[in-house]
């Protein structure tokens, strides 16, 4: 997926419908170069969200055991490789060419960290509250009573309307760009997969009333110095992201690091859901690739097969 093809002329024009074309507002304090963050980013990254078990206490590696680190995950993530039972041959699914994992780790400002997760500092999720392990528990019950009485029963991924894309971004088994727009009083973050894209109004404006709830909640940004600042509510009890509510704050921030490097960070604050807050850190890599439109929908076998399939083992287990 090296050599992308922008698909784009329809979805920018109607990104730009409403928005004023120009440069965003800098303070006279702030250099104008410190807030260009317009560019295709990749987010790609061999580091886990949570940091290992064999790495318990550490929070950053040395070059020797990133590179030692970064073989081991290469290798183990190979589908192309041949070890193993049929069924775990047959379970890595695709080749190795559908994949675009990237092929390092993630080092911010110099350090390479075990985890994207930079805080709690063990580098590990915080625990459910008793509300969301109640919430938890239900969708696993749901999803043993009802795995596909419908399409409805299957996840947002199989479904095309969700995955990885956020908001928050996390980097997947592919497509792990992000096409950032700037004008004047808006930001537009248009990712790769399921070609997924916010206008974010940089103009004061309040969130919306929490009656209006959407996918991908409601943003809305402001400028702090070089950063920038996501506010992000009015979540969907359908998103969950790792087990968040409809009552989810999140709170990104995109700092130009250097000239190849947009630092992103996140911080997930759900009171209901999780015993604390918690923040990850991800490094963007300027990119000259260009990104393909995202056909999901389109020709997707499988969510119908999966339906078929469980119509097909209905009638067998009626027969016995």
């Amino acid at each position: 997926m090296n050599d992308r093809i922008m698909v784009a002329t329809g979805l920018l024009a109607a990104m730009m419908v409403g928005l004023s074309i120009g440069p965003a507002r800098v303070d006279a304090q702030v250099p104008p170069s410190s807030r260009d963050i317009e560019g295709i980013w990749n987010y790609s990254s061999l580091t886990p969200l949570e940091r290992p078990a064999e790495f318990a206490g550490k929070e950053f590696l040395t070059p020797q055991e990133a590179a030692a680190f970064t073989r081991q995950v290469l290798e183990r993530n190979d589908a192309d490789r041949r070890d193993g039972s049929p069924d775990a041959d047959l379970g890595r699914a695709y080749n190795d060419a559908w994949y675009d994992r990237g092929t390092r780790v993630a080092t911010v400002y110099g350090k390479t960290r075990t985890s994207l997760l930079i805080d709690p500092p063990d580098g590990r999720l915080p625990a459910l509250t008793a509300d969301g392990q109640r919430r938890a528990a239900e969708r696993a019950q749901a999803r043993r009573d009802h795995p596909a009485d419908g399409p409805e029963d299957r996840s947002l991924a199989e479904r095309c309307l969700s995955f990885n894309a956020g908001p928050p971004m996390l980097p997947g088994p592919y497509n792990n760009y992000v096409h950032i727009f700037q004008f004047r009083d808006h930001i537009v973050i248009a990712n790769e997969m399921i070609h997924d894209a916010r206008v974010v109004p940089l103009d004061g404006r309040p969130h919306r009333a929490p009656s209006i709830r959407k996918w991908q909640g409601d943003s809305v940004g402001r400028w702090e110095g070089a950063t920038l600042i996501v506010d992000t509510t009015n979540f969907t009890d359908k998103t969950a992201f790792r087990g968040a509510s409809d009552r989810l704050h999140l709170v990104e921030r995109f700092t130009r690091a250097d000239a190849n490097t947009l630092l992103y960070e996140f911080t997930v604050d759900d009171p209901s859901s999780f015993t604390k807050p918690w923040t990850v850190a991800l490094p963007m890599a300027k990119s000259s690739d260009h990104i393909y439109e995202y056909a999901c929908h389109e020709g997707n076998y499988a969510l119908p097969d999966i339906l078929r399939g469980a119509r097909a083992q209905e009638k067998t287990d009626q027969r016995h």
